[in-house]
């Protein structure tokens, strides 16, 4: 697990929880972000259960934030997958998260998998991210994380 055990495990602790929902925070709203469909396509859904078409950030650890998506860019977002770029922002807990620091690691980003969303089965949502780190990642993090999202 490397140099620092806890840190390995915090870290991907923190990746486990983009799973898991366990709070109500969100992404901030960017002045030009849009939570209407276009064209139908899937929408992700944020910690609030807001739908959400190209956010420029978004909250992976909802239960305690401590993991995101920020200055993101989308190159693809359609009835298929979206694709883009951004900085995965993670806190490395140490000595423990209250008092961690956040690291930005550059990703590529995948959202694929789109299903009926329960909220409003009419809509799709993306069901699955991909995260790929470009340039080093967490203590911990493999270079390629796939993890379901929430719904």
């Amino acid at each position: 697990m490397g140099r620092n055990p806890m840190r390995a495990v915090v870290t991907l602790c923190a990746a486990a929880t983009l799973a898991v929902p366990l709070g109500t925070a969100s992404a901030a709203p960017s002045p030009d972000r849009t939570t209407t469909r276009r064209g139908g396509d899937p929408v992700l859904v944020d910690c609030a259960s807001r739908p959400e078409v190209g956010p420029a950030s978004f909250i992976l650890a909802c239960g305690d934030g401590n993991s995101r998506l920020a200055s993101m860019s989308w190159v693809r977002w359609d009835a298929r997958a979206a694709a883009g770029r951004g900085v995965n922002v993670v806190n490395d807990c140490v000595p423990y998260c209250a008092a961690g620091t956040f690291h930005s690691y550059p990703v590529r980003v995948r959202l694929d998998q789109p299903r009926p969303w329960e909220k409003d089965p009419g809509q799709e949502h993306y069901t699955r991210i991909t995260l790929v780190y470009t340039d080093g990642a967490p203590d911990g993090a493999p270079r390629v994380v796939t993890l379901p999202l929430w719904s």
